[in-house]
Parts: C-alpha cells; sequence; structure tokens
C-alpha cells in the first residue's frame, strides 16, 4: 500500500508520530486514527487470503472427490466463491480507508525544528548591513515604482491581458530576470547538478505523491479537461521523474536543477504582498532537487542552503537564514531554511528562497527506491529554490540609487552584456 510515512515504524513506536503532530499544532489522535485504520486493513486481507487459500484447496480436493462427493464440494465451492469475492472487497476497502487515514498525517518532522507556527522561526545567521538611505539622502521607492520609472515591469497592461497579478516584464527588465535565472543555474551546475527543463503539467499521482494536495491545495491550478495540474514548482516534475524506479546511489546523490515557469493562485494573499510582482499568479524558477540516502540527507540539506546563501551574496543582497517552525512547514517537509532579504520600501524581510528535507515521504508515496543488502529501501527527498523572478523585488529596491537608476552587482553583469547600471529610456 502507497503511503507517505513509515507504517512500519509508525507501528513499533508511534510517539515521535505524535510529537511530530503537537509540534505542527496538528491532531496527535490522527496517528492512532491511521493506526487503526491500518490493523482493520491488515486484519481483512488477512481474512481474505486465508479464504483464498481454502478456496484453492477445496479446488483441489474437488478434482479428487469421488463422484457421490463432488456435488457437495461443487455446492461448498459455490458458498466460498462468494465469501471470498466478499472478503476482497472488504478488505479493498479497508485499504482505501487505511490509505486515507495514513495521508493524513504530514511528515515526521525532524529532531530541533522549532515547534509553533508561522512567528514562532529561529533566526539562525544574519548577513550583510541594510543601507541607510535616509544618510545617502535617497528617498526610497518600492520595486514597482522603479520598475515603472526605468519601464520594465508593466502591471497595468499584464492585467488588461490576464487579470490582476500578472506583469510584463519589458527590455532589461525581461533580460535581467533571464541573467539572474542563468546565473542561478551556472552556479548550481557547476556544483554538479543537471540542468533540466520539465514539464509544468503533471498527473494526480505526480502532484499527490510529492504531498501538494492536501491542506493547501487550493493554492493549485487544475485542468479537469484533462486531468492534468500545473505546478507551482519544478520540484514536483523533479519528484517524479524517478516514479517507480530504483536508482542508484552508489556514486553519491543525483541532483537536478529544474527551469521552469511555476503557477500559483495565491489564494488569500492581500495588502503590500500584492502590489507589484511580489505575489503573482506566474513566474519564473530555478530550482534544485536531490534524491540521496536518508542519512546523508541532513548533510544534503546544508549543501543547498549554502548555494542559495551563495547566491545572495552574489547579488549583494542583505539577508537572513530561519529555521522553520514546525506548524510552517509544508506536508512533505521534515525540516526547512528560509533565505529572507531585506526589503527597504517595507523595512522587512522577505522570503526569496527556502530549502526543505523531505526524508522519504515523497519517495514512499512515488515508489523511489535504492538497492541494500537487505532489500531495497526508500531514498530520501530534497529541494530548494536557487533564484526566481521575486528576486527582482529586492534587486531593485535594495540597489536604487537617488535618480532612479539601479546598480547591477559585478557576477551579473556578464550575463547582462556588461550593463553596469539599469537606466530610464531616457538616459540610455
Amino acid at each position: 500500500m502507497a503511503r507517505m510515512i513509515d507504517l512500519r515504524a509508525l507501528r513499533e513506536d508511534p510517539e515521535p508520530a505524535r510529537a511530530s503532530q503537537r509540534a505542527r499544532g496538528a491532531d496527535p489522535q490522527d496517528v492512532d486514527r491511521a493506526l487503526e485504520a491500518d490493523k482493520a486493513w491488515r486484519d481483512a486481507l488477512g481474512r481474505f487470503e486465508s479464504l483464498r487459500a481454502e478456496q484453492k484447496a477445496l479446488s483441489k480436493q474437488i478434482g479428487r472427490a469421488s463422484k457421490e462427493e463432488r456435488p457437495a464440494n461443487l455446492e461448498r465451492a459455490k458458498a466460498m466463491a462468494g465469501d471470498v469475492k466478499d472478503a476482497e472487497a472488504k478488505a479493498a476497502a479497508a485499504e482505501d480507508e487505511a490509505k486515507k487515514a495514513a495521508y493524513a498525517i504530514p511528515n515526521i518532522v525532524n529532531p530541533g525544528v522549532p515547534a509553533g507556527g508561522e512567528e514562532d522561526y529561529v533566526v539562525l545567521s544574519t548577513h550583510g548591513t541594510p543601507r541607510d538611505f535616509a544618510a545617502e539622502g535617497v528617498t526610497v521607492r518600492d520595486h514597482l515604482d522603479l520598475g515603472e520609472g526605468l519601464d520594465i515591469i508593466d502591471t497595468k497592461r499584464g492585467a488588461k491581458v490576464s487579470g490582476s497579478r500578472f506583469y510584463f516584464l519589458k527590455g532589461l527588465g525581461a533580460r535581467l530576470e533571464i541573467a539572474m535565472l542563468t546565473l542561478g543555474l551556472n552556479t548550481v551546475v557547476d556544483a554538479g547538478f543537471t540542468p533540466m527543463v520539465t514539464p509544468t503539467m503533471v498527473s494526480p499521482r505526480t502532484m499527490g505523491g510529492t504531498g501538494f494536495l492536501g491542506a493547501h491545495s487550493d493554492e493549485i491550478y487544475y485542468l479537469p479537461a484533462d486531468d492534468l495540474y500545473l505546478t507551482g514548482t519544478s520540484e514536483v516534475a523533479l519528484a517524479g521523474y524517478h516514479t517507480d524506479e530504483i536508482i542508484d546511489l552508489s556514486n553519491g546523490p543525483i541532483r537536478y536543477a529544474g527551469w521552469s515557469s511555476c503557477y500559483r493562485r495565491e489564494a488569500g494573499s492581500h495588502g503590500k504582498d500584492v502590489r507589484g510582482i511580489i505575489r503573482v499568479h506566474q513566474f519564473n524558477k530555478v530550482e534544485m532537487f536531490a534524491f540521496t540516502l536518508p542519512e546523508e540527507s541532513f548533510d544534503e540539506h546544508k549543501r543547498l542552503l549554502a548555494l542559495e546563501e551563495k547566491m545572495l551574496a552574489a547579488l549583494e543582497l542583505p539577508y537572513r537564514v530561519i529555521h522553520t517552525a514546525a506548524g510552517d512547514l509544508g506536508s512533505s517537509a521534515a525540516e526547512k531554511f528560509d533565505c529572507e532579504a531585506w526589503l527597504p520600501s517595507q523595512e522587512r524581510y522577505l522570503e526569496l528562497t527556502s530549502t526543505s528535507n523531505c526524508t522519504t515521504f515523497q519517495a514512499r508515496r512515488l515508489g523511489i527506491r535504492y538497492r541494500t543488502e537487505e532489500g531495497t529501501q526508500s531514498v530520501a527527498t530534497l529541494n530548494g529554490t536557487v533564484i526566481n523572478t521575486r528576486w527582482i523585488v529586492a534587486f531593485l529596491e535594495n540597489h536604487q540609487q537617488a535618480d532612479g537608476t539601479v546598480y547591477v552587482p559585478e557576477a551579473l553583469r556578464p550575463y547582462l552584456g556588461g550593463v553596469e547600471v539599469l537606466e530610464p529610456p531616457a538616459t540610455r
């Protein structure tokens, strides 16, 4: 039976799962319900298999029975066939219930993850010092004001064409996004990741297998005529790439970097986040994804975080790293680190990247395993954002100048044809 958690471990010791539920602010009784449903399924399956064995034995007896015994044996076989069919149906129904109960339990959080909700994160480190714009004599403008002044962001025509929270990146704006994404892709390719351009529509099994069809499924665009989902991250397609495969990890983790457009409904977003391109329905992103041995997932998680920090440093953005609290984790993540850049116009930190260790949660559902001396085991999966469209927000605001121009860090200049400053059209 496909499942997102390790039911064998749950049967042996359910307390870690109950503690995880409490840390997430979820119901620990979900664990007990899953165990009860699992037992009911195993009992029903046992009854079905026992009856089927009896049926096979009876079939052999009929062939050896005397002419006088055969009618009675045939009558018994007919009755037993009905019992077997009924037991099989009950076992299938019990399996469905057990699966639903198991799916209700999110991944078990790793030791050391802060308990609590969205506001209970722990700041692990802070890097760079936000500019003192007042001391520089610069009146802070937000990214949309800057983008419109540079004629590189057009949300008015985006709304005209597609509705609210769509946009055009124009001229140097389009080049800026491509330059940032290319820098990000090259950075992780140099670190051993295989570049991938991924599908952005996936099957229900793939979307559900990655854990995205739970509490936040209302964030996902669904195409009912095709029974396909639009992905909000290439993590989904990359996770599904090795579905039902036994992969070779003898040479270390398998690492991919997905470049794709992403789609999110952003249901419930409001306030300052909906101005400009902070929270939009379509954006582009480069995403890291790794398949590892479970015991190596913790080190791999640190590796992904280090690459995200390398990008932030390359673009000269002040940022902090936070350890996300259990209640703010997605259902598939056992642990997550966020990198947040300083946003001058709002005087707060804005999430630009996150990296999650999903342990064996996704791989169990998708049937992705590796060989051991004892057989096959589920792999661990991890993901992390390298760079996405939202980075333009922090880039423009942190590097703005008093005259409305925007400084381009040296690391990005080769990808912009040597441009050192973004200038309004009249001065180009």
